[in-house]
């Protein structure tokens, strides 16, 4: 009897287990209008070239052809921020006579939660 028994309860479907495998499902399953909804968000991207520190006094002598060092050298990467926040590298290049960044080195999400702290 108690075979028995245990053969119904191993052939009766887990109701827990199929209820948690419907709802993992359901939350991977995203909205369209959702995804539609994030699309259109704007971001701001921008491209740093290298930074340097001035004094005032010399920020006041600059004038048209004054030249400002970087602290970065020809050729080094130039970082792409978008929204202020670092995620990715790449070099400068000209296309159709307009500046352009090939990407080179596009950060992990590990590396862009890392620099959030």
């Amino acid at each position: 009897m108690e075979e028995a028994l245990k053969e119904q309860e191993e052939k009766a479907p887990n109701w827990e287990e199929a209820f948690k495998e419907e709802q993992e499902a359901k939350n991977k399953t995203v909205d369209k209008r959702e995804i539609e909804f994030l699309l259109d968000i704007p971001l701001e991207v921008s491209v740093e070239l290298g930074r340097t520190k001035m004094l005032i006094n010399d920020l006041l002598q600059l004038g048209q052809g004054s030249v400002i060092e970087l602290d970065k050298l020809a050729g080094d990467p130039v970082e792409v921020l978008i929204n202020k926040r670092l995620v990715a590298r790449g070099e400068v290049v000209v296309v159709n006579e307009k500046f352009g960044i090939r990407l080179t080195d596009i950060l992990s999400p590990m590396e862009r939660i890392r620099k959030l702290k």
